[in-house]
C-alpha cells in the first residue's frame, strides 16, 4: 500500500476532452486537448495527481478572423478548427501544436508560463496531420505526422518554421492490412537514447475496435519495428481505449493518458498504468485498462469543468468554462450591460441554430446532467430564437419563437433534412420571461435528452419528444449545451439570461 496515493477511477472525466497530451514539469502535470470550432480554443488543464484536473487557460481566443471561423453566409468549420494537439516543454518553454483542415496550416505557440499566458503564435503552411513535436538531445527539432504514411519534418530550432535543408521525408509506413483506420494521433518520444512513436489504428479484422501501436527504433530514421500495446474496450460497446502518449511520475512510474469514444457525450480521457520489458512499454494490467488502481501522487480537490453560472462579474469577462461556439462578435454580448445577466444580442440572420453566432456552450457530462436557465424575452423582435441547445450535428432546442407579429411560442426544435431548424412542438406563451431545461442520460448508451420548460421554475413541462443523440464527424466534438438568441429577420433584438444552473449526476 502506498503512503501517499491517489485512486484513479476510469474514466478520470466522462466528458469530451479528446485527443489528450500530457506532459509534467515538475510535480505537476498539464494536459491540453482538441477544441475544434469552440472558442477560445485547446483549453490547457492541471492536476496533480493525474485524476483531478482544474481548468487553467487557452492557448488563443482565436486563432482565424474569416467567414467560416465567424459563421458567416452559412460558412463554418464544423469537423475542423484545431485538431490533435501536442504539448511539450523544452529549456523553460511550452509548446502547443496543431494542424487545421480548413486552413492548411500548421500552428506552433509557444509560452513562458503556460498558466497565464500570452502564448507566441507561428503559422507554418502545409498540413501536418495529427503533429508530434519532439526535442532531440543534439538540439535539433522535429514534428512527425501523418496518417498511414508517416513523416518526418525538421524544424528550426526555436520551432517556428520549417528548418531550410533540414530532414523532410517519409519516416515510416503503417500497417495496410485489414487496416481501416491507418496509424495516426501520433506521440512522439526519445526515452534512454531510443525513439518511441505512438499511434492508433483502427483494423477491420480480429476485434475490429482501435487500438494502440508502438514504433520504436534506435535510429532516428530508422528502420522502426512495431507492436500493439493496447487493445482493450473497458466493457464498453467494444470503443477501444486509444491515442495518446506517455507521463512519468516523480517515482519514476509510467502512465499513458488515451481516451475512449463514448457515445454523444463525447471522447473521454482515462489513464492507463504501464510497465517495461525489454525496452518495450507494456500498456494496462494483463492487455487491460483497469477501472481503479492507485498511483504514487498525493490526492487533490477535485474541480468542475462544466459550472453554474449567476453572470454576476465586475468585468465583461466569462468564466473558462464557457467556449463559444465559432469566433464571437464580442460587441453583441455582455455581462455587465444589464449587471447579474447574460445579455446575447442579434447581429446577423441565420436558419438554424447551427449557424447563428455567439452561442454560448459548456460541455455536458456523463452519466447524466442537466442545465437550467431563467430567460427574459422583452427585448426579442419578430423573428427571433432563443433559448437552450442541445448541440451537436443533430441538436434539439427548447425556447421562444417570436414570429412576425411578434406573438411568442414556446418550442422544441430539432435539424430539419434540408439543415433548416424545425419545431416539433409549439404552444403560445404569454408570458415575459420563461425557465428552460435540457436533461441528458449518457448511461449506458442512452444518449437522450429531455426538454422541458416552465413559467415560475416549479411546475415543468415536457415539450417535444426525447432526442436521440449521435455523436457525428459532422462535428467531431461530443453534445455541448448551449446559450443561444439569433435573428432570422430584423437585427438588433436580445434576450437576459438570468443564471445558468447545471446539475451533474454522480
Amino acid at each position: 500500500m502506498i503512503e501517499t496515493a491517489t485512486m484513479i477511477t476510469n474514466p478520470i472525466i466522462w466528458s469530451d476532452v479528446p485527443d489528450p497530451s500530457v506532459i509534467r514539469v515538475g510535480d505537476v502535470y498539464y494536459m491540453s486537448s482538441t477544441s475544434m470550432h469552440s472558442m477560445p480554443g485547446c483549453p490547457i488543464m492541471k492536476s496533480e495527481d493525474l485524476m483531478h484536473w482544474e481548468l487553467m487557460n487557452y492557448t488563443f481566443d482565436t486563432f482565424e478572423d474569416n467567414e467560416m471561423h465567424n459563421l458567416a453566409d452559412g460558412k463554418h468549420i464544423y469537423g475542423k478548427g484545431s485538431w490533435a494537439t501536442s504539448l511539450r516543454h523544452h529549456d523553460g518553454t511550452f509548446y502547443l501544436s496543431f494542424s487545421s483542415l480548413d486552413t492548411n496550416r500548421f500552428y506552433v505557440y509557444q509560452t513562458k508560463d503556460i498558466e497565464n499566458g500570452p502564448w507566441e503564435r507561428h503559422v507554418i503552411q502545409g498540413l501536418h496531420h495529427d503533429p508530434s513535436l519532439l526535442f532531440d538531445d543534439d538540439g535539433r527539432v522535429y514534428v512527425f505526422h501523418g496518417n498511414g504514411s508517416i513523416r518526418i519534418a525538421e524544424l528550426t530550432s526555436d520551432a517556428t518554421a520549417l528548418k531550410p535543408d533540414g530532414i523532410n521525408q517519409l519516416l515510416l509506413e503503417g500497417e495496410t492490412e485489414g487496416i481501416g483506420l491507418r496509424a495516426e494521433g501520433c506521440h512522439a518520444y526519445k526515452l534512454n537514447g531510443c525513439y518511441y512513436l505512438f499511434f492508433i489504428e483502427w483494423p477491420r479484422t480480429g476485434n475490429g475496435r482501435r487500438r494502440q501501436v508502438c514504433y520504436r527504433s534506435h535510429e532516428l530514421l530508422g528502420p522502426y519495428e512495431h507492436r500493439i500495446v493496447l487493445d482493450d474496450h473497458m466493457g464498453y460497446q467494444n470503443n477501444g481505449v486509444a491515442q495518446g502518449g506517455l507521463v512519468d511520475a516523480p517515482n519514476g512510474e509510467w502512465y499513458a493518458m488515451l481516451f475512449q469514444d463514448h457515445g454523444a457525450v463525447g471522447r473521454i480521457p482515462c489513464i492507463v498504468p504501464v510497465s517495461w520489458e525489454d525496452d518495450w512499454p507494456v500498456f494496462g494490467i494483463d492487455g487491460k485498462v483497469p477501472e481503479t488502481f492507485e498511483v504514487p501522487l498525493p490526492q487533490k480537490e477535485a474541480k468542475p469543468l462544466v459550472i453554474s453560472d449567476s453572470f454576476e462579474y465586475g468585468a465583461n469577462k466569462l468564466a473558462l468554462n464557457w467556449q463559444w461556439n465559432h469566433n464571437p462578435d464580442n460587441a453583441l454580448w455582455s455581462v455587465t450591460e444589464r449587471p447579474g445577466y447574460l445579455r446575447l444580442t442579434t447581429g446577423y440572420t441565420a436558419r438554424s441554430v447551427e449557424l447563428a453566432r455567439n452561442t454560448l456552450t459548456q460541455r455536458t457530462e456523463g452519466p447524466a446532467c442537466s442545465g437550467v436557465t431563467r430567460m427574459e424575452l422583452g427585448g426579442m423582435k419578430p423573428g427571433d430564437r432563443a433559448g437552450l441547445v442541445a448541440l451537436q450535428h443533430f441538436y434539439g432546442t427548447v425556447g421562444i419563437l417570436a414570429d412576425v407579429d411578434n406573438e411568442r411560442y414556446v418550442a422544441m426544435c430539432v435539424k430539419g433534412e434540408n439543415g433548416e431548424e424545425v419545431a416539433v412542438e409549439k404552444i403560445r406563451y404569454e408570458g415575459d420571461h420563461i425557465y428552460l431545461r435540457i436533461d441528458f442520460n449518457f448511461a449506458e448508451g442512452v444518449d437522450l435528452a429531455h426538454f422541458h420548460y416552465s413559467a415560475d421554475g416549479l411546475a415543468w413541462h415536457s415539450i417535444g419528444y426525447p432526442l436521440q443523440m449521435k455523436y457525428m464527424l459532422q462535428h467531431f466534438m461530443g453534445y455541448r449545451i448551449g446559450l443561444f438568441n439569433y435573428a432570422t429577420k430584423n437585427i438588433g433584438g436580445h434576450v437576459d439570461f438570468e443564471f445558468f444552473e447545471y446539475e451533474k449526476s454522480v
